[in-house]
């Protein structure tokens, strides 16, 4: 049983799985959403049952204080259908502030171009979420 973390966004919503025994977290893809969650989860469907999925972790973005941001309630809707859909897989929210700003800085210490950031950014940032989750939970993942 996998755990997969999912960084939402309006565009694009950036994916990342856990090793077999969830210890560590591996970049997978980026979902293109263009505001439709319909096809964001038609994808979902398919990598939940790939890499049967029993726990999916969502990053929140929260202000820098700690306050939701406008794209928060879009998140939380977000997750809202996950819980409707998928009632059987454990579904955990996760803080990612700051998720964005190291997936930068680990794109520029790779010397990753400007015009391909964009492409991987989304998916960095769920390496970083999923990675925040299994360091605060090490016993669970076992």
């Amino acid at each position: 049983m996998r755990i997969l973390g999912i960084d939402y966004g309006d565009a694009r919503v950036g994916t990342a799985i856990t090793d077999e025994l969830g210890i560590t977290a591996q970049g997978l893809e980026t979902i293109v959403n263009n505001g439709n969650d319909k096809s964001v989860l038609l994808r979902l469907d398919e990598i939940i049952k790939s890499y049967n999925v029993s726990t999916i972790i969502v990053g929140m973005p929260l202000n820098m204080d700690g306050t939701k941001t406008e794209r928060a309630e879009k998140t939380e809707k977000f997750i809202h259908k996950l819980k409707c859909k998928y009632n059987k897989v454990k579904i955990e929210i996760i803080d990612e502030r700051l998720t964005t700003v190291q997936a930068h800085k680990t794109m520029n210490e790779l010397g990753i171009k400007q015009k391909n950031k964009r492409d991987i950014v989304d998916t960095i940032s769920a390496v970083y979420i999923l990675e925040i989750y299994i360091n605060k939970n090490p016993l669970q993942n076992m």
